[in-house]
C-alpha cells in the first residue's frame, strides 16, 4: 500500500509542476476569481486495516497560485478526524481546465500527532459546489497501521 501511495503520489507532484508551467502561460485578471476558491466543508471517512471506519468534519480552503490560470491552488485543510486532528498544508491543481466539472488533485503535509510528519494525496472531481474525491496518506511509518484510505465530500461554503 506504501509503494502504491507513493507512485500516486509522484504522479500528482508531476501533474501539479506540469499545470504550473513555466509561468509564461496564461495569466488571469485579478478581478475574474475561480470558483474553487474559498472554503469548503464536508466530512471525511478514513479506513485503517483492523480499525473501524470513522468519518470526521472537514474543511478545505484554497488560495488561487497567480499565474496559473486559476488551476493550481495553496490547500489548507483543517481535519477533526480523531486519527489525524490536524491541520495539513498542501497544493491542489484542476486539469485540463479551471471550469468544473473538473479533475482536483491535491496533496500535502502534516505534523502527526503521533511525532512524524504525515502526508496525504486526493484526487477526485471538482463540480461548481462540491467536491467528491478520495483521501489517503501514510502517517508514522514506525505504525503497523501508517496507511490510510477514505473519501472525502465537500461543500462551497456560502460567502
Amino acid at each position: 500500500m506504501a509503494s502504491r501511495f507513493l507512485t500516486v503520489f509522484a504522479l500528482t507532484c508531476t501533474v501539479c509542476m506540469a499545470a504550473c508551467g513555466d509561468g509564461s502561460g496564461p495569466t488571469e485578471p485579478s478581478s475574474q476569481p475561480s470558483f474553487l476558491a474559498g472554503t469548503w466543508t464536508g466530512t471525511v471517512t478514513i479506513e485503517r486495516d483492523g480499525e473501524p471506519t470513522v468519518s470526521a468534519p472537514i474543511s478545505w480552503t484554497f488560495e488561487v497560485v497567480a499565474d496559473t490560470n486559476r488551476q493550481s491552488f495553496r490547500t489548507t485543510i483543517r481535519s477533526q478526524h480523531a486519527f489525524i486532528p490536524v491541520t495539513i498544508t498542501g497544493t491542489s491543481t484542476l486539469t485540463p481546465s479551471n471550469t468544473p466539472p473538473v479533475r482536483i488533485s491535491t496533496q500535502g503535509q502534516y505534523p502527526s500527532p503521533r511525532g512524524c510528519t504525515g502526508s496525504i494525496l486526493s484526487v477526485g472531481t471538482a463540480e461548481a459546489t462540491t467536491i467528491d474525491a478520495d483521501f489517503s496518506g501514510i502517517d508514522c511509518t514506525t505504525l503497523t497501521q501508517s496507511t490510510f484510505r477514505g473519501r472525502v465530500a465537500l461543500t462551497k461554503a456560502s460567502s
